[in-house]
């Protein structure tokens, strides 16, 4: 009989919530129990199906990311308190609200929020303001919203030559907190590569960087890479990005369910991240599957 083996597990420091994720979670939760009206989450509170599924049974109201305004547009007045996401919205979401007479318990990250001021006091001066990042992404929306309506945004240079931006308007470039730092950078220098004259301010949050740097180091040093998080979440997709780059042996999952342990079987040094919208209940469940002897 073959003797079992512990295989090497190593957990990123900064898997799990960040500041930003914790504080909203620990509020829509306290929300939920203590609030004597209805509760809605203006969109998911965070990029998390198990945090969202169980909000919803603990009686929240969760709109659809993709029609949240609207249904708030056709809730009555004084219809209860609504939580707004922790992606941030734009300035038209709160007069909403106030309009509908509804409580407002705001959850934005403080990073997102810093964004927005930024966007504004940018386009104040006189500059056009571009967003690097996902466009479809609630946070993106959201500060785009802060800005004029030809506030753009972009990806990589392709879609920045798209524009076609005359080279005497003066630009200022903003990014997705969870977008991948170097992507980021070398956008930035292209740009300005071209004769732009171009203000850069780097809004990807200190959380976002340190766990991607880590996530890469750990990589980097094992046999096989899990990254945990919601299949909606954009900063855990960057992590699998960025793991896969140097880990070929990647894998992605919501939970521990997801996880195949004979997938895992080939392997004796095993790295495991999650993203910041993932519960530690989540990764310490992935953590006992991984750690079982083979």
């Amino acid at each position: 009989m073959a003797e079992k083996r512990k295989r090497e597990v190593i957990l990123a420091e900064s898997a799990g919530f960040c500041f930003g994720v914790k504080k909203a979670v620990e509020t829509v939760y306290r929300e939920a129990e203590e609030c004597q009206d209805t509760v809605y989450s203006y969109g998911s509170i965070i990029h998390n199906e198990e945090v969202v599924r169980d909000l919803t049974e603990k009686g929240v109201v969760v709109f659809d990311d993709s029609d949240a305004e609207a249904q708030v547009r056709a809730l009555p007045e004084h219809a209860g308190t609504v939580i707004l996401r922790s992606h941030g919205v734009g300035p038209e979401v709160y007069r909403l609200c106030e309009e509908k007479k509804l409580r407002i318990v705001d959850t934005a990250c403080p990073f997102v929020n810093k964004i927005h001021k930024i966007v504004r006091a940018e386009n104040e001066a006189g500059r056009r303001v571009l967003v690097v990042g996902d466009p479809s992404h609630p946070e993106v929306q959201g500060i785009r919203a802060w800005g004029r309506v030809d506030t753009a945004v972009i990806r990589n240079e392709r879609e920045f030559l798209a524009l076609q931006i005359p080279k005497n308007v003066p630009i200022s470039v903003v990014s997705q907190t969870t977008f991948q730092i170097a992507k980021f950078k070398m956008l930035v220098d292209k740009i300005r590569e071209l004769g732009y004259d171009i203000v850069c301010f780097n809004t990807i949050c200190n959380a976002t960087q340190e766990r991607q740097a880590e996530a890469r180091k750990i990589a980097s040093e094992v046999d096989a890479m899990i990254v945990i998080g919601g299949k909606n979440s954009s900063n855990t997709r960057k992590l699998v990005e960025i793991c896969s780059a140097v880990c070929p042996h990647t894998f992605y999952v919501r939970t521990a369910r997801e996880l195949d342990p004979e997938l895992l079987a080939p392997f004796q040094r095993i790295g495991i991240t999650a993203g910041a919208s993932t519960p530690k209940h989540i990764i310490e469940e992935v953590q006992a599957i991984v750690r079982a002897e083979f």
